[in-house]
């Protein structure tokens, strides 16, 4: 395409401080947020128009630029240059357009389709920069073999694929997944291979116009933060279009590519010629290895299981998984395509711009996907025992669950509800310590986020466990696991501090209880947004799985069948999964009820763009501001006093959002305590990454068989007063 570079950017000029101007003075943003867009956007602006190799690499993308410009765009244009994309604990996540038209003119004509790119959306030019950044920071280390694998994202399999030949055109050996595949096999495939590094091209459960670059080292959990921060400085910074090259997978030299796949060769695909390894089986059997009760000889599962892909690349792998382990009864959802790999996400996308996300720890997408069994297979609800639900790379895995009759008025009426992840892994460390009599339990450990709730806590104490509490992702999980493997375990932490007077929090760790240099078996790790693995014991090397454990990063298809298999002993027992937790978590004297409540902000989401950066620092002051009026006394949310307060603050963020004045990003959260036991509180929690915050309630009360349903309700109904108050407290309503 034809333009003249001088007007364009003369007209963009005068647009981008048209609209900045305007929003200044509507106060929509703040004067930082100002002069760092005045500053980048038409700097980046200005160099991608300029850049010859943009039109080698992507040929249309200048015209799309062009296209926003002369339609006066502004709003998109400044988002999408006033920076770069952030590099996070894991890689890379953001929007790939910010409108439902441009996502589906992506899905129709490809990588090189005619919309707004920038250096601040995710789009193939910001791709091959940063692979050119890691796949010099591993020449450097001396890798040469790396995993690629995709979801069911909107042209994921084209992302990989250039990825893979720029990976191919650096001298390493390609693994590259022949269809989408759930992220853990990814996890799984790097220690298995013996490979250096992974990718994963998905952008988990965000709604359909996100997708993201997950970034696994060797052993396959996210790398530590030291090589992640050198590989951010020292190779993805410095990266530029002129290093980017490409080799076709047509033209790979022989035994530099092969893919990844099952037994049998995928229908339709181009395999170049190349060996496919079965990999899923060897993660399959790997899988199965843990089961305690499931698929042993003889062993004939009545339980009757309905499973949801919501879109994604779980919808082979968890109902051959089961079916494999003798779960004959398994029914995958196909209403409203929600068996199909469609990366617009049919399901929850809305023409009325509410676009949501496919996660199934989500009540809402639970009701989505109960509400599309009952009409696919009517009458087979009420013999149906449980729902598996997936997000589309599978690493999260939620379950909808029977209700008995006694405690449907606290689920309006309904038969069914969603468990909670706290739940649910509190209930699969329970039975996992009762089926297994035998394992050594002075040396085993749980790791859980401490967002995560407290009766697994109380739960693994009682059974003569240790606990290690890390901050938010299962990259620290991992980090909190490996230094207990290697002896540099910290403790004496409280609030994630040696002392009070400690000005920043310890980068991975909150606190540790009952740890000992014998405790180096992780018997599970857990967090609050529906991840679960199994570490096991010291790896016998760096590039490899712990022994006896499963992936160093959350599986939703491993989940999926330990649950399953806790279902089944509970339908054998004549009992139910609800019941079990009522029993042997709730009315436990050592352990108690915990209510532990979760909402995001937005509920969907993030706030947009550059007004969204605003929202979210007004909403984090406005928390500092309560934290200050806790400090002085007489602060009440829902009702409850609140007794005292921390501020955890690692620092990880600051290259983000520089400290300034008052104002220094608390990136683990503000906790605020209702009681001097520290068993109640409320934690606002932001996204390093998005413009997005996390409210976390935690309720507790001692329960007997006489009162649980009602202190079932008193809980629930606190919770939902701490969120709506502190929601009008900060400013942040639904």
């Amino acid at each position: 395409m034809a333009f003249d570079i001088n007007k364009v950017i003369s007209d963009a000029e005068q647009g981008i401080g048209r609209y900045l101007d305007s929003e200044m003075e509507k106060g929509h943003i703040d004067q930082q947020l100002y002069d760092d867009a005045s500053g980048n956007t038409l700097c980046n602006l200005r160099e991608w128009l300029e850049d010859g190799n943009i039109d080698r690499i992507s040929p249309n993308l200048k015209a799309g630029i062009v296209d926003a410009v002369e339609k006066g765009r502004w709003e998109d244009i400044v988002n999408a240059f006033r920076k770069h994309m952030s590099f996070g604990t894991g890689g890379i996540r953001g929007l790939m357009a910010c409108d439902k038209a441009s996502i589906e003119t992506l899905a129709r004509d490809g990588l090189d389709a005619r919309i707004l790119k920038g250096p601040n959306t995710l789009n193939n030019v910001v791709l091959l920069k940063t692979s050119v950044g890691v796949a010099k920071f591993g020449v450097g280390k001396g890798f040469s073999k790396i995993v690629i694998g995709y979801d069911s994202r909107v042209r994921g399999h084209d992302f990989a694929e250039t990825i893979a030949e720029l990976f191919i055109a650096f001298g390493y050996t390609v693994y590259l997944f022949d269809e989408p595949c759930p992220y853990p096999e990814v996890t799984f495939a790097i220690p298995h291979l013996r490979t250096d590094m992974g990718i994963l091209i998905s952008a988990s459960h965000n709604d359909y116009r996100y997708n993201g670059y997950k970034l696994s080292c060797g052993n396959g959990s996210q790398f530590d933060p030291e090589e992640r921060e050198e590989m951010y400085r020292e190779y993805i910074v410095k990266a530029t279009t002129d290093d980017i090259k490409l080799c076709p997978i047509s033209d790979a030299p022989k035994g530099k590519v092969y893919f990844l796949g099952g037994g049998n060769k995928v229908g339709g695909f181009d395999y170049h010629g190349c060996d496919l390894i079965d990999v899923h089986k060897a993660h399959r059997e790997h899988v199965k290895s843990f089961l305690l009760y499931a698929g042993k000889p003889g062993m004939e599962a009545s339980l009757r299981v309905a499973y949801c892909a919501f879109h994604g690349a779980g919808r082979k792998a968890v109902p051959r998984l089961l079916e494999e382990t003798g779960f004959k009864h398994v029914t995958s959802i196909t209403r409203n395509e929600l068996n199909e790999l469609n990366g617009l996400f049919p399901s929850f996308c809305s023409d009325a711009g509410k676009e949501q996300q496919p996660d199934p720890g989500d009540p809402r997408a639970a009701e989505r996907a109960v509400s599309a069994f009952k009409e696919e297979y009517p009458g087979e609800w009420e013999e149906t025992d449980i729902l598996i639900g997936t997000d589309p790379d599978a690493d999260r895995c939620a379950v909808v669950v029977k209700v008995p009759e006694a405690q449907r008025p606290l689920y309006g009426g309904k038969d069914y509800t969603l468990l909670t992840a706290d739940d649910l892994w509190a209930l699969v460390l329970w039975f996992r310590l009762n089926q297994d009599k035998a394992a050594d339990r002075e040396k085993a450990f749980v790791v859980l986020s401490h967002t995560t709730s407290d009766s697994i806590v109380r739960l693994s104490l009682k059974n003569g466990l240790g606990v290690v509490k890390t901050w938010v992702g299962f990259a620290a999980l991992s980090a909190g696991v490996r230094d207990t493997w290697d002896g540099k375990l910290a403790t004496g932490l409280s609030e994630g501090r040696k002392s009070p007077s400690d000005p920043l929090c310890h980068p991975f760790i909150q606190e540790t209880v009952g740890m000992d240099a014998k405790r180096v078996h992780n018997a599970a790790a857990m967090e609050q947004s529906n991840g679960f693995s199994i570490l096991g014991s010291p790896p016998p090397d760096q590039f490899s799985l712990g022994t006896g454990g499963h992936v160093r990063d959350k599986d939703g298809t491993f989940a999926a069948m330990l649950i399953a298999e806790v279902a089944e002993w509970a339908r054998q027992q004549g009992t139910t999964v609800f019941e079990l937790i009522d029993k042997h978590v709730y009315l436990d004297p050592d352990i108690g009820l915990f209510v532990n409540h979760y909402e995001p902000d937005p509920l969907d989401g993030e706030y947009p763009g550059i007004k969204g950066d605003r929202i979210k620092k007004t909403i984090l002051e406005t928390t500092l501001d309560l934290h200050r009026r806790a400090k002085e006394g007489g602060l009440e949310i829902g009702g409850l006093a609140v007794k005292s307060t921390c501020i955890y603050r690692t620092g990880k963020y600051d290259a983000i959002y520089p400290p300034s004045g008052d104002f220094e990003f608390p990136d683990e959260g503000v906790r605020f305590y209702f009681d001097e036991d520290r068993l109640n509180h409320l934690t606002i929690r932001p996204s390093g990454t998005t413009n997005s915050l996390r409210f976390h309630t935690q309720l507790h009360s001692p329960v007997s068989e006489d009162n649980l349903l009602e202190k079932k309700r008193e809980l629930h109904r606190t919770a939902r007063g701490i969120e709506d108050s502190i929601r009008e407290l900060v400013g942040a309503p639904r």
